[in-house]
């Protein structure tokens, strides 16, 4: 056995990396290293159903459907709370989210550049996390407002501390394109220069923990590293064994998981898309777990997490609230009379998985004591303000986690209506330790953020 100043686990080859275990430092004669500060960015399709999200519009109008970038007309009828800090209420969608009300906010008032002439879902994922403004398009002859992506400019400044900069993972399970790069994904090097991001979780499984040398030869990690492990446990003081004992249930609990949705997928017809075999919550949570098994180890540090492409007309199985699979699309145009209801059910399966994401990482214990989500910022929201609209302004965002203190929790945060998303970009960065003063098409950052 060895165990390296990283803490790998290695085996006839393969090399699985462990959690922060103090004990070996201990041993080691070190000191156990402070928690790294950790970024999850996700992204939602298609908008929400405002009335169900945001508070006080339970009684506005159901929303017709207005095509392109026409959404402009109702801007005037946008929300006129004066800016400021409130108490935090738990809507209908937000419900899922109620043993987690200390641990988050809600923050509106967010609008996104946009450029005309080009599709308006395509620049709600392609320029989320990097709007830079029209003008700045123009100099730079982009046909989107888009630029290098937030997780990058984080990860190029921080990111050198983890064996990736950053991880980016999607959970839009089709393996054939219904629309471009732009409209699934939200990770860019630079305009045009897309960071793929990994969807299949088995890729996934192997992008984290097999070595590139030996991937043909390895099928199961777990299997080579499991009597190496046992070794280890006997070094351990007792919450170090009860660390590595519940990391190791969780990637055995991932292979047989990930080997259940395999066979879902080879035993459907072949002419059956993908997506709509696959279960959206078993799918998403797989993606999750996986990505906090990465932050655990120290893989990485900042991770986009997409949970779903925008408009892709294709059916899908929200396990639990439809029989069959729908097209979460082609819903959000339907908002009239009960279409809001079935729309609004998407919305809460959504805020269930990102309920599920942040109770994961409160039983995460990290090297002091604390929990991962203490030593995070997680961002939900999406580049749409409606689906039905396509409006650009009032973008509905929620951010979790305390930044390792930096962040206070529990409120609803009105911000001065107009105030980009770039905004909130440029503090999350400097929460997360890079020194820069504008990001994008920032004006300032959210200073009601800190505590």
């Amino acid at each position: 056995m060895q165990v390296s100043r990283r803490k790998f686990l290695i085996a006839n080859g393969a090399a699985m990396a462990l959690p922060m275990l103090p004990s070996l430092a201990k041993d080691s004669g070190g000191e156990a290293t402070a928690p790294s500060k950790k970024l999850i960015l996700m992204y939602l399709p298609n908008g929400v159903v405002r009335r169900c999200f945001f508070p006080g519009e339970e009684e506005k109008k159901l929303p017709g459907f207005i095509g392109d970038f026409n959404a402009e007309k109702i801007k005037h009828k946008r929300d006129k709370t004066t800016p400021g800090s409130y108490p935090l209420k738990l809507t209908e969608t937000m419900r899922p989210l109620a043993k987690h009300a200390s641990d988050i906010s809600m923050i509106t008032g967010l609008d996104r550049s946009y450029k005309t002439g080009t599709p308006v879902h395509a620049q709600a994922a392609s320029c989320y996390l990097s709007s830079v403004s029209p003008q700045q398009a123009e100099e730079r002859g982009l046909k989107y407002p888009q630029g290098k992506s937030l997780d990058h400019v984080i990860g190029e400044a921080v990111g050198h501390t983890s064996a990736f900069n950053t991880l980016e993972i999607s959970c839009n399970g089709f393996r054939t394109g219904k629309e471009s790069i732009h409209w699934d994904n939200i990770s860019w090097y630079d305009a045009e220069k897309l960071a793929p991001s990994i969807r299949d979780p088995r890729k996934l499984y192997n992008r984290l923990f097999a070595s590139d040398r030996y991937r043909q030869h390895v099928n199961d990690v777990t299997d080579l590293v499991l009597a190496d492990a046992n070794t280890l446990r006997k070094k351990l003081g007792r919450e170090d064994r009860r660390t590595l004992d519940g990391f190791m249930e969780t990637v055995r609990g991932i292979e047989v998981r990930i080997d259940k949705l395999q066979k879902k997928v080879q035993a459907a017809n072949i002419k059956q898309p993908t997506s709509a075999i696959l279960p959206r919550g078993e799918y998403i949570r797989l993606q999750a777990d996986l990505m906090l098994v990465g932050l655990q180890t120290g893989i990485t540090n900042v991770c986009t997490f997409m949970i779903g492409p925008e408009r892709w007309n294709a059916p899908m199985l929200y396990e639990g609230v439809f029989e069959k699979p729908v097209q979460h699309h082609a819903m959000s145009h339907n908002q009239k009379g009960d279409g809001y209801k079935k729309l609004q059910k998407i919305d809460s399966f959504h805020t269930e998985q990102f309920s599920y994401i942040l109770s994961a990482m409160k039983t995460i214990q990290e090297s002091d004591g604390s929990s991962m989500l203490d030593n995070s910022v997680v961002t939900y929201g999406a580049g749409l303000g409606d689906g039905a609209t396509h409006q650009f302004f009032n973008l509905p965002m929620i951010v979790a986690g305390r930044a390792q203190g930096a962040i206070k929790q529990g409120r609803h945060i009105q911000c001065k209506n107009g105030t980009y998303n770039s905004n909130l970009w440029l503090s999350i960065a400097q929460h997360m330790g890079v020194k820069i003063d504008k990001f994008s098409d920032s004006s300032g950052g959210i200073p009601e953020l800190a505590v």
